[in-house]
This record gives structure tokens, sequence and C-alpha cells, in this order.
């Protein structure tokens, strides 16, 4: 079962190498499906592959363009929670709300002020 998890893993960082260089999208499904194996150090580094894509173009996004980047900042903010890394993730749900305003990031950036002010006052 663990050489198939190897095999699988190598297969998938084989295929983002040489299959997803210029495809934010494919980074940003790989990077989802990574997160939900619980492959955290993945999933951060195809999400911000997605940010480095989009970031010299900003102003030339499509909408669907401006929603996958919205939803990578919005994925890494979870995954920075989840390494218990809270300014990180603060500085990318503030990120993912600014591009993207919905209840969702809204919800997170305030989740994530929260979980950092208890932590200052324990």
């Amino acid at each position: 079962m663990k050489q198939q998890l190897y095999l699988i893993t190598f297969l998938l960082i084989f295929l983002s190498l040489f299959s997803c260089k210029k495809d934010p999208n494919r980074h940003l499904n790989l990077g989802n499906w990574y997160l939900q194996k619980g492959l955290l150090d993945e999933a951060i580094i195809e999400y911000r592959e997605v940010s480095r894509l989009y970031s010299d173009n900003q102003s030339e996004l499509t909408r669907d363009e401006f929603q996958a980047l919205g939803k990578a900042h919005f994925k890494l903010a979870i995954a920075y929670t989840k390494k218990g890394w809270w300014d990180y993730a603060l500085d990318e749900a503030k990120r993912s709300f600014e591009i993207l305003p919905t209840k969702d990031s809204h919800e997170l950036v305030g989740l994530i002020e929260s979980k950092i002010e208890q932590g200052l006052n324990l």
C-alpha cells in the first residue's frame, strides 16, 4: 500500500512538472488533491505556483482567472492554518478577500484573526 502511495505521489509530481507549466488551473486542481490527502507542503507549492503564474498580468485577468487566483489564495490560507502558520494564513486570507470578496473568504479572515488573538491572550 505504501509503495502504491509513493508511486502515485511520484507520478503526480512528475506530471505536474511537465504538464502544468503554464496552466494555473492544473496547479490549482493538484493543490486541491494534495490538500485533501494531507500533503500540505506539496499543496502549498501548487497554490503558490498559481499565484506566481498570474502575478505578472493581473490587470488582464479574465473573471475565471480572478476566481482561480482568489481560490488559490483561499486554499493557501487553509493549508497554512493546518501547519499552524497563522500570520501567513491571515495574509493569504486577506489577499483572497481582496481578489475574490466572498462570504467564505471574509469569514476565514475573521476566524484566523480570532485564532491569533486567542493565542496572544493565552
